[in-house]
């Protein structure tokens, strides 16, 4: 019998099987790494392993293979050396290129230098806590006594509540009109706090510092030159950055169908953005600012880390989908908790739909500040109404892990966003037709059932106006301009925001258009200043808690800007068309006495306006 087996058999080692799968291939990279050789078949025989110490005379072909076995060997030593260089010489390159586009044109390369230096800061602030962020905890460590503690908070509270009384003495003396929208911040207050779940456990520590980090981001960026100028910049580059979907949408449809068609110029904005999104979240960007703006907010305001997550990713995405971002941890989250994510998603808008209302003409930098500011004032609002009475499992933001979608590699995570998006499209679509007809049928069954009565022209419209008008009236807008901003928030509340922005882009067109301001006893349009309040009222998904709070403290905020037109030198030039400077100047003209006036200012204004001085 044995001599009819196969003379030389070999034995197959099973100590990679009982170790699991493996890949042969790299254990035999390994090996001759290792300056092993492949056995001869008596050492297989004898049960020992494949691989023997090399013999004095290895085979021509593995010595052929050692010089690149070697290399690899060397690189994977020395992969973090390698990494460091490669580090450097991109720095350097781009500090060089940088170096350049500032001698080149300074003005032009700002932008990048602002960038730049906003990446270093956040990379010195990691470097920093890393290096020195325990020995800082251990000195902090004795003062956080008790009583210290609580003699601070009420030392803070106690000098924010004295500068904000001065600053309102000293900023509304010249405009004491700006108290009524701070009188709107209390009332509003009061109603929140008298449909509170558990009056006495509210923290009042939380609605302060939520209402005072949206309080000291609108002071930034309405009365601040570098806040302004940021913020306006900032918004003409998302125009820009979204005047690019023409390209794809005069490709698909044609360059007439885009300029002429709503649904083929707006519509793929959103598909666009939500690609870009889905690009952003699959790189990891937005989980990172995400955390760092939810560690702002629950250093300050003390809420729970799974709570501040979601409402900050309310910023950038939409009610539906930033509850994802903390999926596995839904269930074991109290009812405050829940209540607080609610409120996030409909106090903000998703940042798809942003870049549409951007497209209707809605000013950018308001649309941007009033996303932003949403967000602490939400949770703020969401912890007055429903405090927080249960034990939170989630009061450290260690160990709560964002996710990052399921996409495997840039290409997907783009197709998957622009694909998503789709049903959205859809869904916006759908809607539209579906609220403008039935807001038409409403009408149309209000002004037949007015006639009866003799009340002409009833409409949905006009009934907002009416109810609505006190609310406005809080928020600071002027008593003239109250009813269209009423008519902007009932089909805003009752409706959705989308029609509610298209009529306040109407309102603004029609403004700049330089048309009267009334035609009978219908109002064409209102004031910049009712303009950005009702672009701050309109952006969130229907939520009546955070309205009147973040547009009270707007309205205390807002100051004119703008040089004021010199209207002698406009009317004596000529004029080939109207604008919203022409018509004040005209207003101006008609309404003077003065002979400063002259015949062809006038005959300027007559050509665009009629009045009882031009007959």
């Amino acid at each position: 019998m044995e001599g009819n087996s196969p003379k030389g058999r070999e034995f197959i080692s099973l100590t990679p099987v009982a170790n699991g799968l493996e890949n042969m291939g790299a254990e035999l990279l390994e090996s001759l790494e290792e300056g092993r050789t492949p056995g001869n078949d008596s050492s297989r025989a004898e049960g020992g392993d494949i691989w023997t110490e090399p013999s004095p005379e290895p085979l021509s072909g593995w010595r052929r293979l050692q010089p690149a076995l070697r290399a690899r060997r060397f690189c994977r030593e020395h992969t973090r050396l390698f990494r460091w260089i490669c580090t450097g010489l991109l720095c350097t390159a781009f500090a060089a290129f940088l170096l350049v586009a500032g001698l080149l044109d300074f003005q032009r390369a700002l932008a990048l230098f602002v960038l730049t230096g906003v990446v270093l800061a956040f990379l010195a602030h990691s470097l920093l806590k890393r290096l020195l962020g325990p020995k800082l905890l251990r000195c902090f460590k004795p003062l956080g006594h008790c009583r210290l503690n609580v003699w601070f908070e009420r030392t803070l509270a106690l000098a924010a509540s004295l500068g904000l009384v001065s600053w309102l003495v000293l900023d509304t003396s010249q405009r004491p009109e700006q108290l009524v929208s701070f009188a709107g911040i209390c009332v509003f207050i009061c109603l929140l706090f008298a449909c509170s779940k558990h009056h006495r456990t509210v923290s009042w520590r939380t609605v302060s510092w939520g209402l005072g980090l949206q309080f000291a981001l609108g002071l930034f960026v309405i009365r601040t030159e570098p806040g302004f100028i940021a913020f306006q910049w900032m918004g003409n580059q998302i125009q820009i950055f979204l005047s690019y979907t023409d390209v794809g949408s005069s490709f698909v449809f044609g360059e007439a169908m885009v300029k002429g068609v709503f649904a083929f110029q707006v519509l793929p904005i959103v598909i666009f953005f939500s690609c870009v999104m889905s690009v952003l979240y699959y790189v990891g960007l937005m989980q990172w600012v995400i955390q760092k703006i939810s560690w702002l907010m629950q250093a300050t305001m003390g809420t729970m880390a799974t709570e501040t997550l979601s409402v900050a990713g309310n910023i950038f995405v939409s009610q539906t989908e930033a509850p994802l971002l903390i999926r596995p941890y839904l269930a074991d989250m109290t009812r405050s908790e829940i209540h607080a994510v609610m409120t996030g998603g409909y106090a903000t808008i998703a940042g798809s739909l942003l870049g549409a209302y951007i497209s209707f003409g809605i000013d950018a930098a308001s649309l941007i500040a009033a996303s932003v500011m949403a967000a602490p004032c939400a949770l703020a609002l969401s912890k007055l109404v429903y405090p927080e009475v249960e034990e939170s499992k989630f009061r450290s933001l260690e160990g709560v892990k964002l996710t990052g979608g399921d996409a495997q590699n840039l290409l997907e995570a783009a197709s998957s966003g622009a694909a998503v998006s789709v049903k959205l499209v859809a869904n916006i679509g759908a809607n539209l037709i579906a609220f403008l007809a039935l807001l038409a049928f409403v009408n149309a069954a209000l002004s037949w059932l007015g006639a009866m009565v003799g009340v002409q022209e009833l409409s949905f419209q006009l009934i907002c106006s009416y109810v609505l008008r006190p609310v406005a009236f809080l928020m600071g807008v002027t008593w003239e301009d109250c009813p269209v901003v009423a008519e902007l928030l009932g089909i805003k509340l009752f409706l959705n925001e989308f029609v509610a922005y298209q009529g306040l882009s109407q309102y603004k067109q029609r403004r700049l258009a330089g048309v009267e301001e009334w035609v009978g006893t219908k109002k064409q349009w209102i004031s910049v200043r009712a303009e950005i309040l009702a672009t701050f009222a309109l952006c969130g998904f229907a939520n009546f808690s955070s309205i009147g709070i973040m547009l009270g403290g707007l309205r205390i905020l807002y100051v004119p800007r703008g040089a004021e037109v010199d209207c002698t030198s406009l009317l004596n030039t000529t004029v080939s068309s109207s604008s919203f400077e022409v018509y004040q100047c005209c207003c101006e003209a008609f309404r003077s006495t003065s002979a400063e006036v002259s015949r062809g200012a006038l005959d300027t204004c007559c050509r665009f306006y009629n009045h009882t001085t031009c007959a």
